[in-house]
């Protein structure tokens, strides 16, 4: 069965160079009192424990002229014998912060597959390319606002190798809600406010792409990291609903599924899934969250008989049972991974 997990890995980038070498050295990592050497030895125990055949990579390396995210994922797997060990990149972004995927070429094909039309800056209304510019009236003023992402979502078509059946996947890493910036009490609400529409319009854009493939019949997994899900700020009540609840879908419509999700959405109080944790420095204590997701097209919950797991070092009893890979989460990043094991051999050949 394979393997499809997400994982955000923090500052990925900090850990090479312009040649895409690793910098194993002792110099601090751009992680809060972590060193290079130790991060990186610390996501290969993570990687060769995950032992996934596709590995949607948030906060992956840079993309730019000088540096290549192909080239520096390549290297990182071949340094660490991943079966997972070919990178693909979808839309290059400004972040130091891409979404790419590694995945088994034994396994399966991969290619970078963007729907949607261009569009040039007075944007489209009806789910355009990721690059482009979403016209969407997230006031509800009768005056859209253009809507970009900082960080478009990859669009990756998987074919698997033994049977000619396909699967796409659509990486997500939706803009932070924080409002950075801000130097009053009066500006940080403006601020969370309009971030968190911005936001709302991202999966609404992002929720017209899955419906396309979803009314095609096309087996969809969405996956990332949202940066959202119930119950995560004050200003959810403000708008009725949080961007995860969008981008699943509504009652009566086609929906996608995630365990952790449905978990979350269906209680406010008591035991949570959780994804990350941060460390609150004013507060001086850990913060938990719920952020990252694979999400699921409906043929593949029923048919694919899926295995979610969540590479928590404490929650997962396995994962906290051996204490080299317990260790290993809690240094390479503040996420941990999210992963389904799938039977696709129900798929037809396209």
């Amino acid at each position: 069965m394979p393997r499809i997990a997400t994982y955000n890995v923090e500052w990925f980038n900090a850990l090479f160079d312009d040649d895409g070498l690793l910098l194993e050295d002792h110099a601090w990592s751009a992680r809060q009192d972590v060193k290079r050497g130790d991060q990186l030895a610390a996501l290969g125990i993570v990687f060769t424990a995950l032992d996934a055949d596709a590995v949607m990579v948030i906060e992956a390396p840079d993309d730019n002229r000088r540096r290549s995210t192909v080239r520096a994922l390549e290297t990182f797997a071949h340094a660490y014998g991943l079966r997972a060990r070919k990178a693909l990149l979808g839309f290059r972004n400004d972040t130091q912060q891409e979404i790419a995927l590694l995945y088994n070429p034994d396994v399966f094909t991969a290619r970078h597959d963007p729907k949607g039309d261009e569009t040039g800056k007075k944007g489209a209304r009806n789910a355009p390319r990721f690059d482009g510019v979403f016209r969407f009236d997230v006031n509800i003023d009768a005056s859209p606002e253009l809507i970009s992402f900082s960080k478009p979502p990859l669009e990756a078509l998987l074919t698997l190798n033994e049977t000619g059946a396909q699967v796409r996947l659509i990486g997500v890493h939706m803009k932070s809600k924080a409002p950075i910036g801000a130097k009053t009490d009066d500006e940080v609400m403006r601020l969370a406010i309009q971030n968190r529409q911005k936001q709302l319009a991202q999966c609404v854009w992002l929720r017209q792409r899955v419906e396309q493939h979803l009314e095609a019949g096309e087996p969809l997994i969405v996956l990332g990291d949202f940066n959202d899900g119930p119950g995560l700020d004050e200003y959810e009540k403000l708008f009725g609903r949080s961007g995860l609840e969008i981008v699943l879908g509504e009652d009566g419509g086609k929906r996608l599924f995630d365990p952790h999700a449905r978990m979350a959405l269906g209680q406010r109080v008591g035991a949570m899934p959780a994804t990350a944790r941060f460390y609150i420095h004013t507060e001086k204590r850990y913060l938990q969250a719920l952020l990252d997701y694979v999400m699921l097209s409906d043929e593949l919950r029923r048919k694919a008989e899926p295995r979610w797991r969540i590479w928590h070092p404490f929650d997962d009893p396995s994962c906290y049972g051996r204490p080299e890979l317990r260790e290993a989460l809690l240094t390479a990043s503040d996420h941990f991974p999210v992963s389904v094991d799938l039977d696709l051999a129900f798929l037809q050949p396209v």
